[in-house]
């Protein structure tokens, strides 16, 4: 790609040939000085460019877009503090294992000495190493002609199993510099091995022995588009499924095997405790899951992962596939046997998962009816993103998620303020209608990004939960009995300042009925929207003051 201004080939026109060979549609990004020619490069593209307020929604942004879609996500960012401030969101995307792609300038080549700073407006003494604890690797070029090839294989290996973010570095003068045509990477490899024929046989032969096994996926059985393949062994084996806050939707609600509610609720926690067999596929069983791994070793368990040093590093497995989630998981489901009892299953997790509501109906009634009417409010192609807040965490322990890719939990980092800007991602996805909750103090975090959606009219509907501060840490203080400091918030009419960015906003009380309709609504209307509803709930089971493994 050449500038249609002057017709010479640049380093920036490699970069952005090389994003459209990689299907990139969509990125996020603020302008810098030392990044004008890479937005002038891409304004000549067919990609859409979105220009955000703030670096690190750039990042978040392409998070929500990739957790959407599953394609590569893009954040492009300015030198020094501009790179700096995408660090959290990037750290959000390498815990979930989301393949985001940060390209950002540093100062220009012929001005850096390494590990020496000099005073150069934006300048790091090492810029990509603030990088490399978040990402899967950090790239820098040192020529213009590199920058096609560079960008092909950061985009390669971001998409690769195990998916995680992806760094590339680009001297500001190498982007606006003549290049020649450059090469592109080979857009072969990265692809997992198929799984060995002598593991899968002897996974056979100790689920065949196996009375009471139980499936347990992960965010890396999402990835492969392994739900189908899930499901057969399930069925085969009579085994129920529990899936993490990152595998969502990867059953869908009412398969006879699926278990709805986390294992954070005593009753579904009980289904590990009495499995002689657990099959651990794409997951590193992480302490959020498991209580702080309060769980206890299985007598038996069979990993399936790409990656075999995540598979084994929570729990030993007493034998791992090393494998495709999807290829392995449907391999194994041929070599075992149908079993009878799918009904009874059925029977036993349908009784499971009514008993499980019908507590939270006693304990947490205005929960439960917050939950319903999402589940009710957003149709079944909708996506739902999740804040650090007290109502996501209801949604990622307990909303009946209707299909993959259609629930977004933040975990790992748990990085608050992170839903709105993702939902912003989300939203220029395609992939069907967004709403994002967060509460009052997320929110605030990225509120000025109310411009972005307005100027770009984004149709997000924002849902924020007004409990007038932190409503989690102020539980926290509570239950400590330490005073309550720094919680309680002085905050905004959230309406009134989404009305000033000529965002339609309305107020509800409470989020049963009035809430429900007033959702519903808000997401027919395909307009960016903000709903803020004034309630305050309390934590759910699957937060950590209220696990019951001790």
């Amino acid at each position: 790609m050449s500038s249609s201004r002057t017709g010479i080939l640049t380093g920036a026109g490699l970069a952005v040939a090389a994003l459209q060979r990689a299907g990139v549609e969509v990125a996020f990004g603020l302008p810098g000085v030392h990044n004008l020619a890479l937005w002038r490069a891409i304004g000549e593209s067919p990609i859409r460019l979105v220009g955000v307020r703030h670096e690190q929604t750039a990042a978040y942004a392409a998070d929500g877009y990739t957790r959407a879609t599953g394609r590569l996500g893009v954040a492009l960012t300015t030198t020094g503090p501009g790179a700096a401030n995408t660090l959290g969101a990037v750290g959000e995307a390498w815990a979930n294992r989301q393949p985001v792609l940060v390209v950002a300038t540093d100062i220009p080549a012929r001005l850096r000495r390494p590990g020496v700073w000099r005073g150069v407006l934006h300048e790091a003494t090492d810029q990509a190493a603030m990088f490399e604890p978040v990402v899967k690797r950090t790239f820098r070029l040192e020529s213009a002609d590199e920058a096609g090839a560079t960008i092909d294989a950061a985009a390669r290996l971001a998409m690769a199993p195990p998916r995680r973010p992806v760094y590339v570095e680009i001297p500001t003068d190498l982007l606006g510099a003549e290049a020649g045509a450059g090469t592109e990477a080979d857009p072969a490899g990265g692809q997992p091995a198929a799984p060995d024929e002598g593991q899968l046989a002897r996974a056979a032969e100790l689920l065949d022995r196996s009375r009471r096994p139980l499936i347990w996926a992960g965010g890396g059985a999402l990835a492969a588009d392994a739900g189908s393949a899930v499901a057969r062994l399930a069925e085969r084996l009579v085994a129920p499924v529990m899936l993490t806050y990152s595998a969502r939707g990867l059953l869908p609600p009412g398969h006879p095997c699926l278990v709805e509610a986390t294992p954070h609720v005593a009753q579904v926690g009980a289904l590990w405790d009495e499995a002689d067999t657990v099959i651990a596929i794409g997951t590193d069983l992480d302490g959020m899951m498991t209580q702080s791994w309060k769980q206890p070793q299985p007598p038996q368990l069979i990993a399936v992962n790409v990656d075999p040093a995540d598979a084994s590093k929570n729990y030993l497995p007493d034998l791992l596939i090393e494998a495709d989630a999807a290829a392995a998981t449907e391999a194994l489901a041929e070599r075992v046997p149908e079993r009878g009892g799918l009904d009874a299953l059925r029977s036993r997790l349908r009784d499971l998962n009514d008993a499980v509501r019908a507590e939270l109906a006693e304990t947490d009634a205005e929960a439960l009816r917050f939950i319903e009417a999402m589940e009710r409010a957003v149709p079944d192609d909708g996506i739902v993103v999740c804040d650090m807040c007290i109502p996501g965490y209801w949604l990622g322990g307990f909303h009946r998620t209707p299909a993959p890719r259609k629930l977004a939990y933040p975990l790992g980092w748990g990085t608050l303020g992170c839903g709105f800007p993702q939902g912003l991602g989300a939203a220029l996805a395609g992939a069907g209608p967004v709403v994002s909750v967060s509460g009052d103090g997320g929110f605030l975090y990225a509120c000025g990004e109310l411009a972005t959606l307005a100027q770009e009219r984004i149709p997000l509907t924002a849902v924020i939960v007004d409990d007038g501060g932190y409503g989690m840490l102020r539980f926290d203080q509570d239950l400590k009995g330490d005073p309550r400091e720094g919680v309680d918030l002085h905050t905004p009419d959230f309406a009134a300042l989404a009305r000033s960015f000529g965002v339609r906003a309305d107020e509800v009380d409470g989020l049963g009925e009035h809430f429900e309709a007033m959702l519903g609504h808000h997401l027919r209307v395909d307009e960016p929207t903000v709903l803020v509803a004034k309630a305050a709930l309390r934590p759910p089971p699957n937060v950590s003051p209220r696990w019951y493994r001790r």
